[in-house]
């Protein structure tokens, strides 16, 4: 599911917001998604959060600070999961400030 929506489009203005000049994400960008995430609103309760995200994030890190230096695959898997992991909460960030101007929108036309 994570790899899934992780391959959504994501809009320039998500790229633009975490200073990504090329639309290629790392493992890296994740951490300034997350307090992208942390300042939108969230419209939709019980929609679609970060925190089982944030979670395997954390545990992936935490394998490859354990493990990767020893294990060079573990290390590319490592990279490779960062960045699925960044990808789907720049989706997850796109879906809401797509609800938000939405929402901005509707309220100024009334």
């Amino acid at each position: 599911m994570l790899a899934g929506a992780a391959e959504l489009p994501v809009s320039e203005r998500v790229f633009a917001a975490v200073h990504v000049e090329d639309g290629r994400l790392s493992g890296q960008d994740f951490a300034a998604l997350v307090k992208l995430h942390d300042l939108t609103p969230d419209l939709n309760p019980g929609g679609s959060g970060m925190g089982l995200v944030r979670l395997y994030y954390a545990v992936v890190a935490g394998i490859d600070a354990l493990l990767g230096r020893f294990v060079p695959a573990i290390s590319v898997w490592s990279q490779t999961e960062a960045v699925v992991c960044a990808r789907y909460a720049a989706v997850v960030v796109d879906r809401r400030l797509q609800a938000n101007l939405a929402m901005a929108a509707s309220i100024r036309s009334c």
